[in-house]
């Protein structure tokens, strides 16, 4: 008990210490101010050229809304593709099959809000590739989403108005770059070094007592 209140306690302590200086970062990547990761900023300057986005120009309330539920949309259809037809495409080792339609629309809807609800088993339900490129990636974006809407809201209370509340695409591709990606980076190498399994390759097998596979 004494050892499982210590974890706790040490959990607690450990958030608290990191949650002020992360908020104060976050603060200042939304904010536009100066911070140790603009190196990246040619980076996300390519990705407003290349998406068409122009990072200055502000935008109302509507506007906002208009593009969150714009790309919510593109991801949604996107998400139910690819589930339809996961046993087409590749990384797919075990040959699971398609999810039926009602089943791929009710995981790709609960993905895309974050609710992450799952109605079938994991090894045979997704692929490899549905499991990155659909369900990790709709974990990750529809996290940037709200964090960009939140920043909204925030900037709103704030400037007491619903207009001139920056750029959506701004906010959105800053969550990205600079806040979830170098959190996942750093969490991925401590993984990898306390030997977390990754592999593309089928699903074991093991023989019960009985003999069944």
């Amino acid at each position: 008990m004494n050892t499982e209140l210590a974890g706790i306690l040490l959990i607690f302590i450990l958030t608290v210490l990191i949650s002020i200086p992360l908020g104060k970062y976050i603060a200042k990547v939304y904010l536009g101010q100066k911070n140790w990761m603009d190196f990246l900023t040619p980076v996300e300057k390519g990705i407003y050229k290349i998406s068409g986005i122009n990072p200055d120009e502000e935008m109302t309330w509507k506007q906002h809304l208009k593009a969150l539920l714009t790309i919510n949309m593109v991801w949604l259809v996107y998400a139910f593709v690819m589930l339809l037809f996961q046993d087409k495409l590749p990384l797919n080792p075990d040959g699971n099959p398609a999810q039926t339609p009602d089943l791929a629309f009710n995981t790709a809807i609960s993905f895309l809000v974050n609710c992450n609800l799952q109605h079938y088993s994991g090894e045979t339900g997704v692929t490899y590739l549905t499991q990155i490129f659909v369900l990790a990636f709709l974990q990750f974006v529809s996290a940037a989403t709200g964090m960009a809407a939140l920043v909204v809201v925030f900037k709103a209370l704030k400037e007491k108005t619903t207009v001139k509340l920056g750029n959506f695409w701004v906010f959105f591709t800053k969550s990205i770059t600079r806040i979830l990606l170098p959190i996942s980076i750093v969490l991925a190498i401590i993984f990898v070094f306390n030997g977390m399994p990754a592999s593309y390759a089928p699903k074991g097998q093991y023989v019960s007592v009985q003999g069944i596979r």
